[in-house]
């Protein structure tokens, strides 16, 4: 797994946000796509939750273990997509039409003030029946080496951004920008109800390699672990739309079925 990179375009307007100053909405995304070596995040045995819907409107949240998770809720032969950075208005509405031209459901990752800025494209993601993550307030992929107030207020801020943007559902599980967890963080993200997330094939979707290279990775690396990294912001994503295109029946050819990461 890599880590992504921090340094994009609209950083500094995210980190404006940390400091409490107000995020106007934009037509677009325009992050600057930015990839550095990272660490693997190790999978911790976990149990199979019940079936239930998890993050619904009004729901006290209730602490999660604070192990990472990758597994299936759908067993051996699942899957579970998993796409950051969004939401977004150009790309998502687009991902979405394609999860649900082959009805998967999926796990959003997003980053608070981009929920913020289009809270209708959130509100969009739950009615389809997907699953909101928090992906922290500005995507420091760093954080792990900041302060324990910072990490907090990070992945804090952003669960409440979300949380307004749909119209009160919780996010259920909290990814680290770049994998950055640390004990602490993922401490404070489980006593709030989000279980950390992690991945087990990164599709490489960020560096736009081309439709090819991304669905060739995915196949390659599938046999993995279940939890597949696809990103709907950050640039130019109509590789990852046309990706997902192929490799969704795909998947469902070989014998796999999609789910959420377990939650407990």
């Amino acid at each position: 797994m890599v880590r992504h990179g921090g340094g994009r375009g609209w950083r500094g307007r995210v980190l404006a946000a940390t400091l409490g100053v107000a995020v106007l909405a934009t037509t677009a995304s325009v992050w600057t796509a930015q990839a550095h070596p990272g660490r693997q995040v190790h999978a911790e045995p976990t149990a199979r939750p019940s079936s239930t819907a998890a993050g619904a409107p009004g729901a006290a949240p209730a602490a999660v273990p604070r192990s990472i998770v990758h597994a299936s809720d759908r067993g051996a032969r699942g899957v579970n997509i998993t796409i950051d950075d969004g939401p977004d208005p150009v790309w998502t509405p687009q991902v979405l039409q394609v999860l649900r031209d082959n009805g998967v459901k999926a796990t959003f990752c997003m980053v608070g003030p981009q929920a913020q800025a289009h809270p209708d494209l959130v509100k969009a993601v739950v009615a389809d029946g997907h699953r909101l993550c928090d992906h922290s307030v500005a995507h420091d992929t760093g954080m792990d080496h900041k302060a324990e107030s910072y990490q907090r207020q990070q992945i804090l801020d952003a669960e409440q951004m979300i949380i307004e943007a749909s119209g009160g559902v919780r996010p259920v599980y909290y990814r680290a920008p770049g994998g950055a967890f640390t004990p602490y963080s993922r401490e404070v993200a489980a006593s709030h109800g989000m279980r950390p997330l992690g991945w087990n094939v990164d599709s490489k979707d960020f560096e736009r390699p081309g439709t090819a290279a991304i669905v060739a990775t995915v196949k390659q690396e599938v046999a993995n672990g279940p939890t597949i990294l696809f990103h709907d912001a950050g640039g130019d994503r109509s590789q990852t739309v046309e990706a997902l295109r192929q490799v969704l029946p795909w998947l469902k050819q070989q014998g796999y079925t999609f789910g959420f990461p377990v939650v407990r």
